[in-house]
């Protein structure tokens, strides 16, 4: 299958879930049954939200991944549709959706537990870039085969790419060294380094891509570019909900690559989307739209060291 007009800013190729997001007193302990304080359920899923937060940003994305043929599968097929998300190799099987229960505590701090099936795993040449290539691919890691064919073809074609790395798996150990952007979660950085604090955690993913970033969480994000190291704070904000903030971050960097925006400005806006992503309940209904990203992001200076 090839990618097909109209053109895509963004291509995002990765997992695609459905979250049930459950707001508890604390998160149980062993043995414990807990009352839910609310409940409610989206689509979830680093590159869909991604994908999803460029089309509320006024990007054109498209999502290329796995979706059961059940009734999860439906319904996050209709998210994708309604938000504007095309859909480039979207492959449709019986085994089911992946599904997220999502527990998240009072101060936004969240646990999630999840299931998905081996069968969910796409082949490597479900698309190809080579007709109607996107400006920007970004790839979550969670489809490996395909991700690393498509970060291949993207070098060849002198396309960005950009890897979500949230945690150590098989597809960002397979990825992390093979894009352009490596943006990591604060997670990804700890696993890989061994270390804990963050400039040390950076510095030890120095040499695995031309750009690399960290985020880490209220303390912002560290980069790393050819003059060294430099650290944007983060917005400050009362967290209600941290889920999905990692994805809409690694959404609008993508974006602002394919608009050429300049790194820290792309930087700046990428945490205030991500800032907005935590003030509401869920990842996919909080991600934020245009106006309220543009607003947020010009009300502060970038700050920076």
């Amino acid at each position: 299958m090839t990618v097909s007009p109209p053109e895509i800013d963004v291509l995002c190729v990765g997992y695609a879930c459905i979250d049930i997001n459950f707001n508890a007193p604390h998160h149980p302990g062993a043995d414990e049954k807990v009352r839910a304080l609310s409940m409610h359920s989206c689509g979830g899923g680093p590159a869909s939200n991604a994908a999803i937060t460029i089309a509320r940003l006024g990007g054109r994305s498209a999502f290329s991944g796995y979706l059961g043929q059940d009734a999860y599968g439906q319904a996050h097929l209709y998210e994708l549709t309604q938000a504007g998300v095309a859909t480039v190799g979207l492959l449709r099987g019986e085994a089911p959706t992946p599904v997220a229960a999502v527990t998240i505590k009072p101060n936004g701090d969240r646990s999630i537990i999840d299931y998905r099936a081996p069968a969910t795993i796409v082949p490597p040449d479900l698309i190809t870039l080579k007709s109607g290539p996107p400006r920007v691919l970004l790839v979550d890691g969670h489809q490996p085969q395909l991700s690393l064919s498509l970060v291949n073809e993207a070098r060849q074609l002198g396309i960005p790419t950009v890897l979500d790395a949230g945690s150590i798996n098989d597809g960002t150990q397979r990825l992390y060294n093979q894009v352009d952007y490596l943006i990591t979660s604060e997670k990804f950085a700890r696993q890989f380094s061994g270390e804990s604090e963050p400039r040390t955690a950076l510095a030890a993913l120095d040499g695995s891509a031309p750009i690399i970033a960290v985020t880490w969480g209220d303390k912002g994000v560290y980069w790393l570019d050819e003059a060294g190291q430099h650290h944007m704070p983060a917005f400050d904000i009362e967290a209600v909900d941290t889920t999905g903030a990692g994805d809409a971050f690694h959404g609008a960097f993508a974006l602002g690559l394919a608009q050429g925006m300049q790194l820290r400005a792309n930087l700046r806006r990428s945490c205030a989307t991500a800032a907005l992503t935590c003030l509401q309940i869920g990842a996919r209904s909080a991600l934020p739209k245009r106006s309220q990203v543009d607003k947020l992001f010009g009300a502060a200076p970038a700050n920076y060291t």
